[in-house]
């Protein structure tokens, strides 16, 4: 482990907004079972702790501060919702997620964008949360909060009805694993457990695949779709509704790759029936921070040519989700062939290799 990563790790034990809590605690009952952590339900109470300037499990009448994974977590500690001084507006905040946040300039950006809603990010690489955590604590910023955790662990921490609205920004497509995806029905389920009817969950990502699939799971489900767009910068020549003025009729629009459209008479990857499917009007929900704000990963791909695309689609749902039919409603197939090669810090990304690799064999 590098010297600089040892440090930052060091340095994050200080922060008050970053909360690292023991994995080997929650699973104490196993992965099925995880035991809750003791911030769940109280997350405004936990920022109320920001604003008067404590460290949040510091203050009376709890145990301590929360561990880094070096040492348990005490989870029959008293709730950290015991504090005082607190104002009512305070506790009555809305709360907004980023998952998967990385360095969490995306989760610092909307919270100093909108101070009347509190923000956290999580992520499971304290490495690169000690930016975004760094940054909130040098400018202390009192509506931002950071979480580290794996993303399927997030329903030890929040309680029903506590988050209003979710971004996933730039997720990994995990393209081999459809329960992976964070926009995945297993990954809704979890999410409505949690967030209050009419929840929003906000997809920004440069892979169309990820797209598509999170679109065609919308159209499975019913959901209503607020803003949909695949090209939210105008860097191609897509329609404002994420169609294409080459799409044949009923169609998404044709996949993209490295050399251009592939033949329109191919297997189409996405039809959508009128419930869904989002009309050029709806992109006036656009908020004016999803294209104000750029994550890193996000300039790197638009300095590569890559659209962005972008989904924000209201969770709400009777009944369990279901997963769109491949290959009548997602080809995922087709869609992982049709994306195009990224480069990573100057090297292919791991995707970009394995489609070099095929096309040799196929060769």
């Amino acid at each position: 482990m590098g010297h600089d990563k040892l440090r930052k790790f060091a340095e994050n034990e200080t922060f008050s907004c970053l909360l690292q809590p023991s994995a080997q605690e929650l699973l104490a009952d196993g992965y099925f079972h995880l035991r809750d952590h003791a911030v769940k339900g109280h997350w405004n109470d936990f920022f109320t702790s920001l604003q008067l300037g404590s460290s949040p499990l510091k203050t009376s009448g709890c145990a301590g501060p929360l561990p880094s994974d070096d040492g348990p977590l005490p989870l029959t500690m008293p709730r950290v919702a015991r504090f005082s001084g607190g104002t009512a507006e305070a506790a009555a905040r809305e709360i907004v997620l980023e998952l998967g946040c990385g360095k969490g300039e995306y989760t610092v950006a909307l919270a100093e964008r909108d101070p009347e809603r509190n923000y956290i990010g999580v992520d499971i690489k304290g490495a690169r949360l000690w930016k975004g955590a760094k940054y909130a604590t040098e400018h202390a910023l009192p509506n931002v909060a950071f979480l580290r955790t794996r993303v399927e662990f997030i329903t030890a921490f929040f309680a029903p009805g506590e988050v209003s609205e979710i971004w996933l920004t730039f997720s990994d497509p995990q393209y081999r694993s459809e329960n992976s995806r964070l926009s995945s029905p297993l990954f809704l389920e979890r999410y409505r457990s949690f967030m209050k009817p009419g929840g929003i969950v906000h997809l920004k990502t440069d892979s169309r695949f990820l797209h598509e699939y999170t679109r065609a799971v919308c159209e499975a489900n019913g959901l209503r779709i607020l803003a949909c767009t695949t090209d939210l910068y105008g860097t191609a020549d897509n329609e404002p509704d994420g169609s294409s003025p080459r799409k044949t009729s009923g169609c998404a629009g044709p996949l993209p790759s490295g050399d251009g459209p592939l033949p329109l008479t191919m297997p189409r990857v996405a039809r959508f029936s009128g419930g869904t499917a989002a009309p050029a009007s709806t992109l006036s929900a656009i908020q004016p921070v999803v294209r104000e704000v750029k994550t890193f990963y996000e300039q790197l791909f638009l300095e590569q040519g890559y659209p962005i695309t972008y989904l924000s689609f209201v969770i709400d749902h009777e009944g369990p989700y279901v997963s769109p039919r491949d290959p009548e409603q997602f080809d995922s197939k087709a869609w992982r062939a049709a994306e195009g090669p990224r480069l990573l810090f100057g090297h292919d990304s791991a995707e970009t290799r394995r489609q070099k690799l095929h096309a040799a064999e196929e060769a």
